[in-house]
């Protein structure tokens, strides 16, 4: 019997004009973000195979005649970067507003990282058309659309109690009839995805989790339609009242948690790292040395018996403001870090109240783009400026001859292997 309940819905389905418009409309919009998504994905890793290539030319011509460790060190510049991972097409998340690639050297690092380097830093503020926003907030308005006038329309009618006459209960009836569409709709939005995902290579395990919580916010709206749809009230009345209801979870929810949080949360401004690292490497031209010497020591204890600076210019007393600059603003960095990962924390337990919120942070987990992925990133940038003064510290401090084959042996950013 429910067979013939879902072909009858089926036929039904083909015939309803309004309902196939926005079946239509699911399928081609689920086609322009995933195709947007992957075409920024090939740019960004067409300008990473760039970057490679351009920077190790330059890197390679910049330290060609050098003659001094300390200006080799200078010269050359390193690039490093996030890549995008296999499902990032479908959720870009925080690759829009957090730079995911930088060259940095020798230099105070922490003024480098904090210096913007987003191609796309106003869809920051606007967002980008991706899957996951349309997984988040627009498939709930089109299931809606698809949904809330199955009973009243037949109210309006007249034809309601003799359907469920006819169909012997009501569930009968109206089940198959909504199962359908939301069958439908889901089909035709994750089947785009699919094809993107397969063009991708993206493992299977992402395009499981992906379709199953597209498929679980969906079915959370369904139900929240199926209670409001058994109010005896008019189509339009009821078509304003789930409106509402997507409005306050999609958008008046999560606005009020992110005010809370941020609030809650204050999160020290980059730009002030950058101007108190950049006053800090500055004012040491004008310190005695030994201002800048102690502080280094005592960060690298290794280097005490080295730490006396005879001249007015050493190299090593160089790289040494420049590394007690970083010294400097690490209290800074590390609450700008603390803040923005409890700010990230929270708002995942805040994301419950909100299927919009769930599902775009659940996306952008499995794409590698959250804001956990971006500070991993900035993180692996710190780790691997470490390896460049671990190479660079014994040659500069200890003063020893300079040999332009050692510079062979320069450390390699490896970026990690999903690109999260």
């Amino acid at each position: 019997m429910m067979l013939g309940n879902l072909t009858r819905e089926i036929r039904f389905l083909a015939r309803d004009r309004g309902a196939l418009f926005w079946l239509a409309l699911a399928l081609i919009l689920s086609v322009v973000a995933v195709s947007f998504g992957v075409a920024e994905v090939r740019d960004q890793r067409d300008t990473i195979a760039t970057l490679v290539e351009e920077d190790a030319a330059d890197r390679a011509n910049a330290l060609e005649g050098q003659e001094e460790w300390g200006s080799a060190a200078y010269y050359a510049f390193h690039l490093t970067y996030a890549p995008p991972s296999e499902f990032a097409f479908a959720a870009m998340g925080q690759r829009d507003s957090s730079p995911w690639k930088h060259r940095v050297r020798m230099l105070a690092l922490e003024g480098q990282i904090h210096e913007a380097d987003t191609k796309n830093a106003d869809f920051g503020l606007v967002g980008r058309f991706d899957f996951a926003f349309l997984a988040a907030s627009v498939a709930p308005l089109l299931l809606i659309l698809l949904l809330y006038d199955l009973r009243a329309s037949e109210r309006t009618a007249r034809r309601h109690d003799l359907l469920v006459a006819t169909a012997g209960a009501s569930w009968q009836l109206w089940f198959p009839r909504a199962f359908v569409r939301m069958i439908m709709l889901t089909l035709l939005l994750l089947l785009p995805l699919w094809i993107g995902a397969l063009m991708e290579g993206t493992a299977l395990s992402a395009i499981g989790q992906a379709s199953f919580v597209l498929v679980g916010a969906l079915l959370i709206w369904w139900l929240i339609v199926e209670l409001v749809s058994r109010i005896n009230a008019s189509p339009s009345i009821l078509l304003t009242s789930l409106i509402g209801l997507w409005l306050a979870l999609a958008i008046v929810v999560p606005a009020l948690s992110k005010a809370a949080i941020e609030a809650n949360n204050p999160v020290p401004d980059g730009g002030e790292i950058l101007l108190l690292q950049r006053e800090t490497v500055n004012d040491a031209w004008d310190l005695p040395k030994e201002a800048t010497m102690t502080p280094f020591v005592e960060e690298y204890p290794e280097w005490r018996e080295y730490a006396t600076i005879e001249g007015p210019w050493a190299w090593k007393w160089y790289y040494a403001f420049q590394q007690v600059g970083d010294q400097t603003v690490a209290p800074l960095v590390g609450q700008y870090r603390q803040a923005r990962l409890s700010r990230d924390r929270q708002a995942g337990l805040l994301a419950l109240l909100s299927p919009t919120s769930f599902v775009e942070r659940a996306f952008e987990k499995l794409a590698g783009t959250d804001a956990a992925a971006m500070i991993a990133y900035e993180d692996a940038v710190r780790d691997f400026h470490a390896e460049l003064r671990a190479f660079h510290y014994p040659m500069l401090i200890k003063e020893e001859p300079f040999d332009p084959n050692v510079l062979q042996r320069l450390p390699a950013y490896v970026p990690s292997a999903t690109g999260d």
